[in-house]
């Protein structure tokens, strides 16, 4: 369902074309770059996280780790990742398939500062095994996210 959800959400902004679908697993940033065949950093990940009993997604290069002390110092807590049984409940796409669209509507959405290298990146699409190729001006768009962040290694 999350699939469906995302890909109707890409259709409002006339998107839905630049959706894959693959025969092979895209749940993890490799296994995406290999069914892509582009490099790991230019996946966009989106990595969710409980702030303050809110969920929020962070969406990150596929290189990057996050930054505890960065994250501390911008959200005022520790990081906590969101455990893997609830992210679906709570942000509304499974592992593997998490993406910064089409997601529940009190899910804030960040976007790391390691992305604005990169004219195209590749986030998931609602499923494990399909991504879709997005400008950045694009993602800015979808994702509705609310600022820039600097959480990364």
């Amino acid at each position: 369902m999350s699939f469906v959800n995302a890909k109707e959400y890409l259709k409002k902004y006339g998107l839905e074309k630049n959706i894959m679908e693959f025969d092979i697993s895209s749940a993890t940033v490799k296994e995406a770059s290999i069914a892509l065949n582009c490099r790991e950093e230019e996946i966009a990940k989106s990595l969710s996280f409980i702030v303050n009993d809110k969920a929020i997604l962070i969406v990150v290069a596929g290189d990057k780790k996050i930054d505890n002390s960065k994250f501390k110092s911008e959200f005022h807590t520790k990081a906590k990742m969101i455990p893997k049984e609830e992210v679906n409940d709570l942000i509304g796409h499974e592992i593997g398939g998490v993406c910064p669209f089409g997601v529940k509507d009190n899910v804030d959405v960040y976007l790391d500062i390691s992305l604005k290298k990169f004219d195209i990146v590749y986030p998931a699409c609602g499923s494990s095994n399909s991504a879709v190729e997005l400008t950045l001006k694009d993602l800015e768009e979808v994702s509705n996210y609310k600022y820039y962040v600097d959480v990364c290694k």
